[in-house]
């Protein structure tokens, strides 16, 4: 076995080929075991040439155009560029996944395209945002790109979808059809308009650009991902793009400095953004922090349950709320907010809306529980603390939110700082001011 090719080229490459990539190359090996051995030549090359995997490649820091170039030599039909972070997504047959790692020079790795998912009323009173709002504090002036499933134009949104990108149907008006981008969108941004008020977000007069990198099944994948965060960063300045929101992720299978994803949400962070990553719903065991959650930069958000009540002192993290630490050991989340049957804005007509339509609350409005649903709180927050400052660096943002959070008793691995209380974020710009 060992002389087989595709077998030389990983161990020629091991160090440019990620584990997941790793594994598909070797597998088209799996159905040798039940062929003659004669034909084990034939079929390996056979398979070099029709079997098709989907990529993404990183390039080399400043080898941008010449690893573009190199792909595009390929004759690649489904090339995507992502400046940004110096890569690109492409499917490409295995002999020409050999070609390019064996003859261009600017490749840093290789990865398989894995999948991302969606990481599936009393909120805003339980982490006091709305005294915030009280205080003139409601987004305005501010944008919050949701990187999710798409936005449904609800009524509560009414004017404040300012930009919208699809990458999973290259559709240009807004909508969704899965129901978890606009449950996102009025998470952090809905002004209860058809609910007399009764369901908002903390940032009610905040502006939203939708960015769809999930389907219909609420799946995506790395590329789609990092196009929509790249998007974002090439369009920050045209739409004013201060906050990003994503309520997605995938098992966390190698460290922070070698996931795409948490480069792409960290370029994003240092391009002055502020990012709210979603820790993920594989509680409660430990070390089940998804990615991109596991950067060190962004802000982690867990799910804290509030049992319907305003009264924090019963609050508790949510079973389902993951665990730190993460890969690299890092405490994880940062902090928690409510993520336990949130009723949010529906999208008539969509996956979720018609599998789970017993969530539907009243004409209008949905429940669902997930941290997707705590992280867009989180961001609705950052956007009222923008307001005040818009000058504050994402550094600046999250020191704050840390330093307002307050504890709940339970080990860092389990609510990271503790419980986000907005009120203490009003009480310190009383203090600074």
């Amino acid at each position: 076995m060992l002389g087989f090719s595709i077998i030389q080229l990983v161990r020629r490459n091991g160090h440019k080929i990620d584990r997941n990539l790793r594994q598909e190359l070797l597998h088209i090996y799996s159905p040798f075991r039940t062929i003659p051995c004669f034909l084990h030549r034939p079929v390996e090359y056979l398979s070099k040439k029709v079997k098709k995997i989907p990529l993404v490649i990183e390039f080399e820091a400043d080898c941008f155009e010449q690893g573009i170039n190199d792909v595009k030599n390929t004759k690649s039909k489904t090339l995507h560029q992502h400046p940004s972070i110096s890569c690109c997504s492409t499917t490409l047959s295995i002999e020409k996944i050999e070609h390019l790692l064996d003859h261009c020079s600017h490749i840093k790795k290789v990865y398989y395209d894995r999948k991302v998912t969606a990481l599936l009323d009393r909120a805003t009173p339980s982490i006091h945002s709305d005294q915030l709002q009280q205080n003139g504090l409601t987004g305005k002036g501010v944008t919050i790109a949701i990187i999710d499933t798409g936005i449904h134009p609800h009524e509560d949104l009414q004017g404040r979808i300012k930009g919208f990108k699809d990458f999973i149907n290259s559709r240009s008006a807004p909508y969704d059809d899965n129901g978890h981008g606009t449950h996102c969108a009025g998470d952090a941004a809905g002004n209860g308009a058809l609910s007399g008020g009764k369901y908002k977000g903390p940032a009610p007069e905040a502006h939203l650009v939708g960015v769809k990198v999930l389907d219909k099944m609420g799946s995506g994948s790395l590329s789609t991902v990092i196009s929509g965060v790249d998007w974002c960063i090439q369009n920050q300045a045209l739409y004013n793009i201060n906050i990003l929101s994503l309520s997605l992720g995938s098992d966390a299978q190698q460290p922070a400095e070698d996931d795409l994803v948490v480069k792409a949400v960290e370029k994003a962070w240092d391009n002055g953004m502020v990012v709210c990553v979603a820790a993920g719903n594989s509680g409660p065991s430990q070390e089940t922090i998804a990615s991109p959650g596991i950067s060190p930069k962004v802000i982690t958000v867990g799910a804290a349950n509030d049992f319907n009540t305003v009264d924090r002192s019963d609050d508790t993290v949510a079973d389902f709320s993951s665990r730190g630490p993460t890969i690299d050991g890092l405490m994880k989340p940062d902090l928690v907010t409510p993520g336990v049957n949130i009723i949010s804005l529906r999208s008539p007509g969509s996956f979720l809306d018609k599998t789970n339509s017993s969530s539907r609350v009243d004409t209008n409005y949905f429940s669902l529980s997930g941290t997707s649903m705590a992280t867009p709180i989180c961001a609705g927050v950052v956007a009222q603390m923008l307001q005040i400052n818009p000058n504050q660096s994402p550094d600046d943002i999250k020191l704050q939110l840390i330093q307002a959070c307050e504890d709940m008793g339970q080990p860092s691995y389990i609510q990271g700082n503790g419980y986000l209380d907005a009120e203490n974020i009003m009480n310190m710009e009383g203090r600074q001011h």
